[in-house]
């Protein structure tokens, strides 16, 4: 593992990037891997839908938007 701290995806901010380093075992795992949500692809956070709804990702040039317990379940490197 690198120095460089990992948070989950549903902790990044919007307008801000980072690279996917994992994805964690649970009931949404293969749904998030099949969306191309796997390790080293970079990720953007869009916009955040309001009264914690989803929040609106950009991955591999599509717009996604996932729950924040599906977000839980990535960790991400945040790109300064």
């Amino acid at each position: 593992m690198s120095d460089a701290r990992q948070i989950t995806l549903s902790r990044l901010g919007v307008r801000r990037k980072g690279i996917i380093k994992q994805v964690l075992g649970g009931p949404w795992c293969q749904r998030l891997l099949d969306l191309g949500l796997v390790p080293d692809t970079p990720v953007e956070v869009l916009r955040r839908a309001p009264m914690s709804g989803p929040v609106a990702y950009r991955v591999r040039g599509f717009c996604i938007a996932l729950r924040s317990s599906e977000a839980d379940q990535i960790l991400v490197e945040e790109v300064k």
